[in-house]
């Protein structure tokens, strides 16, 4: 029997994020004091699908007041599709009914979220949707984050130091491979807040395929540009973005290609930080370059972690809204806090419309903040090419003479670093 006021359900897809039982808790308690039952799905969408109802479990106050001081998912996870099959979108729709629930709150990526809205679309069943994910790529306004960033950025930027210091000690370059499969805001808050000598994220490429060779060429003119200046040690932050541009072919012998149920590479598995430390290596050693490099993928340190004070705030505020907007009647939303209000996004608002798909914000490469970030990198620019000493520098650290330099590495430069514009009249 459902309660008087109907029975709400919370699940989790995706990965985990910081402040995930936050909203979790948030929720429950808002709708516990409302008179509305609630129930937590284990392991997102995976076993309604299946009409299993053992996952489900109540929820209430005493249970989840304290939760939200940690990271992980009280119920769990997964990245189940219910959306890919008819019948296990029918199952699931039919599993909540039988159950009483007429209320649904989905917390996860933009995965979740187009589950979410397709629940809405083929049902009588209240949802609404809270984004998390660490890679802070839903298409929220640009100052918006997603919940759980600012705290894996935070881990984030301590790992790297640390390997900063350990570089430096040791006369090594790290490789560290950041979580984010289409764009690079992860990468590039942690490497522009760390310093780290350079950060390549999947949006200075755009749209054009990636070959391993010129990934390859970009860092290892990091490194001899880092030697010319007297400094064997470096940190290169890659955002995991970065490979889904290279053809699945020049992947080749660094192990099975697997995707997940909602199509996506499982970059986790693609060891992209061993195949460009051993053909960096390779390509530096054929030219009498001596270097350490060690590669370090972090991601899975980072989406569990504690959440720090802003995160477990934030949340706080989503699962409050989130469950009183499904309270007062709202449905196919997606919840967010903008300069300290609610407000509430349609489904509809975050379709994209050539692919059918939840919009994915990419990093603006032509902002202020990303042409910053590039001038305090260490990488090869069209100008180094223009300064007779430095190139001879880089030359000579190569072991190469200046034609057989300009020849292998000039026409991976960008032609030119990203505008920077300054309004004079600001303080």
């Amino acid at each position: 029997m459902s309660g008087k006021n109907g029975k709400l359900a919370i699940l989790v897809g995706g990965g985990p994020a910081p402040g995930i039982n936050s909203v979790m808790a948030a929720a429950t308690i808002r709708a516990c004091l409302e008179g509305v039952e609630v129930l937590g799905v284990r392991d997102g969408f995976s076993s309604l699908m299946k009409g299993d109802v053992s996952s489900v479990t109540p929820l209430t106050i005493d249970r989840v007041s304290r939760i939200h001081f940690r990271g992980g998912s009280a119920l769990g996870t997964s990245r189940a599709n219910p959306t890919r099959d008819p019948e296990m979108l029918a199952t699931t729709i039919r599993t909540l009914q039988e159950l009483g629930v007429d209320k649904v709150l989905t917390i996860g990526g933009d995965d979740t979220a187009f589950s979410a809205r397709t629940l809405c679309d083929s049902s009588d069943i209240q949802v609404v949707h809270v984004p998390k994910t660490i890679d802070n790529d839903l298409d929220l306004p640009a100052n918006i984050d997603t919940f759980g960033y600012q705290t894996a950025r935070h881990v984030g930027v301590e790992l790297i130091q640390n390997l900063m210091v350990d570089a430096k000690s040791t006369s090594r370059w790290y490789f560290v491979i950041a979580m984010g499969r289409k764009a690079g805001h992860l990468a590039l808050g942690m490497g522009k807040a760390a310093g780290a000598t350079l950060t390549l994220i999947p949006e200075e490429f755009g749209d054009e395929p990636v070959s391993i060779s010129r990934l390859v060429d970009i860092l290892a003119g990091a490194v001899i540009k880092r030697q010319a200046d007297g400094r064997r040690d470096g940190v290169a932050v890659i955002a995991e973005g970065v490979c889904l541009g290279i053809d699945e072919s020049d992947l080749a012998g660094i192990g099975t290609i697997e995707h997940d149920d909602h199509g996506h590479l499982r970059l986790a598995e693609v060891d992209i930080g061993r195949l460009l430390r051993h053909r960096v290596r390779e390509q530096l050693e054929s030219m009498g370059v001596d270097v350490t490099i060690v590669s370090k993928d972090i991601g899975y340190e980072l989406r569990s972690a504690d959440p720090i004070p802003y995160d477990m705030e934030y949340t706080r505020d989503l699962g409050y809204c989130g469950a009183k907007y499904l309270m007062e009647g709202g449905s196919g939303v997606m919840v967010s806090m903008q300069e300290g209000r609610f407000v509430p996004i349609p489904f509809e608002d975050l379709m994209d419309s050539r692919t059918g798909r939840m919009r994915v914000r990419m990093v603006d490469i032509h902002s202020t903040r990303y042409a910053i970030a590039r001038r305090y990198m260490i990488r090869l620019r069209q100008d180094d090419f223009r300064c007779p000493e430095l190139l001879q520098r880089l030359a000579a650290t190569s072991h190469l003479d200046i034609d057989a330099f300009r020849k292998r590495f000039e026409s991976v430069c960008d032609q030119e670093l990203p505008p920077l514009h300054l309004d004079s009249g600001s303080a």
